[in-house]
């Protein structure tokens, strides 16, 4: 069979499957160039607005990268792929796997076999609806160093994306859970350079539609001034930064209170404001567990563990986050701590969020739990017990 035949017949197969709802998936592989950026490209056949597209998830070094094309054009990148980019490619159908394979000549060898599978996967667009910030033109995280002007991910900027992506992903689960209605209040409270508060800002005010008054309190004056001046250029006018301590912030009405990475007692500082301003969700991502570590002591079985820094510093964040879960859930939060992001992302992994009960009751077991926690390790006080007094 002449070259251009074996090509031709790969491409048949292709146009084939889809015709006959029976493509799985393809995947690009082996890059022509070994020191080339793009690694592989997944290909899935999915359904936009009722339009039967491919979508190519294209992994880079860095970072990837989502695009969709209507059938023509995403054989036509295929075809452009296969001919600069990459020496192998991968059909997976219901009725047949198929292989389009180049060697150092640049000759093709066409092989095909049995299928691996024979169950058509769903034509929804899934990963598409788990992003719920838009790249393209976006103001901000072209300000923020995220995307370049030509909407692709700047370099070492990859992991930032991703926990953005993961992050408003969370919140969004957390607000399908809470009856807010518009307009609400949010605060951030140690909000940095503002990647996360910008990114559920843009969520809440054009997905959600809660219509959001956010504030970023901040304490280096620097990144508050840039903060205003990205949410200005990004016309979000209800996002406002404030360069004050986490215990200087006063509101009588909070929807919404957040802390990401506040640094050991401030986290605590952060929660009660939450609690005393009787906020419908209160989110935080602890940072440093220095307060009660000193108090620890143990004479019992666990006294081994005490003994090494590292795993006293441990057992300091395990105690410090429980403590503070018991004392939400004292003052009528239901609460979770899970790891919401890879710790290749930040060590600094665990979530704690609280959402209010609608009606709210002293638990005595809570209040035992605590008690006997603080008996067990010797703790005199937690810091944001004593701010809750």
């Amino acid at each position: 069979m002449e070259q251009p035949a074996l090509i031709q017949s790969f491409f048949q197969k292709i146009q084939y499957a889809i015709d006959q709802d029976q493509f799985i998936r393809m995947t690009l592989a082996k890059p022509r160039q070994k020191t080339a950026p793009l690694q592989n490209v997944y290909i899935r056949l999915v359904s936009i607005k009722d339009l039967l597209s491919l979508s190519f998830t294209l992994h880079y070094q860095t970072n990837d990268q989502v695009k969709n094309h209507t059938i023509k054009e995403g054989i036509k990148a295929i075809d452009d792929l296969m001919e600069n980019e990459f020496k192998e490619a991968y059909l997976f159908t219901s009725t047949g796997d198929f292989r389009l394979t180049f060697n150092k000549r640049n000759r093709a060898r066409f092989l095909q076999g049995k299928p691996s599978s024979t169950i058509v996967p769903s034509r929804q667009h899934d990963h598409l609806k788990s992003r719920k910030i838009e790249i393209n033109n976006n103001v901000y995280l072209q300000a923020l160093g995220i995307i370049t002007a030509k909407n692709q991910v700047a370099k070492d900027k990859g992991d930032k994306l991703r926990q953005i992506h993961r992050y408003v992903e969370i919140m969004d689960h957390l607000f399908s859970k809470l009856s807010l209605t518009a307009p609400i209040h949010v605060a951030d409270m140690g909000s940095g350079k503002g990647y996360l508060t910008f990114a559920l800002h843009d969520h809440l005010k054009n997905n959600l539609n809660l219509s959001p008054t956010t504030q970023g309190i901040e304490l280096r004056p620097d990144l508050v001034t840039l903060c205003n001046q990205i949410a200005k250029r990004a016309q979000f006018n209800q996002l406002s930064f404030h360069a004050q301590r986490i215990e200087e912030f006063s509101s009588k009405s909070l929807d919404v209170l957040i802390a990401l990475h506040a640094c050991d007692t401030a986290t605590d500082e952060a929660i009660a404001k939450g609690i005393q301003s009787k906020a419908q969700l209160i989110v935080v991502a602890p940072c440093c567990h220095k307060q009660i570590r000193p108090q620890i002591k143990s004479d019992g079985a666990l006294a081994p563990l005490l003994t090494h820094g590292i795993l006293l510093e441990r057992q300091a964040e395990m105690i410090t986050d429980t403590i503070r879960a018991l004392l939400l859930e004292k003052h009528g939060y239901t609460t979770k701590v899970f790891e919401w992001i890879s710790t290749e992302h930040t060590g600094k992994n665990v979530m704690i969020t609280a959402i209010k009960n609608e009606i709210s009751k002293v638990d005595k077991e809570v209040l035992t739990q605590i008690t006997n926690l603080k008996s067990y390790f010797g703790i005199k006080e937690h810091h944001l017990e004593s701010l809750l007094k």
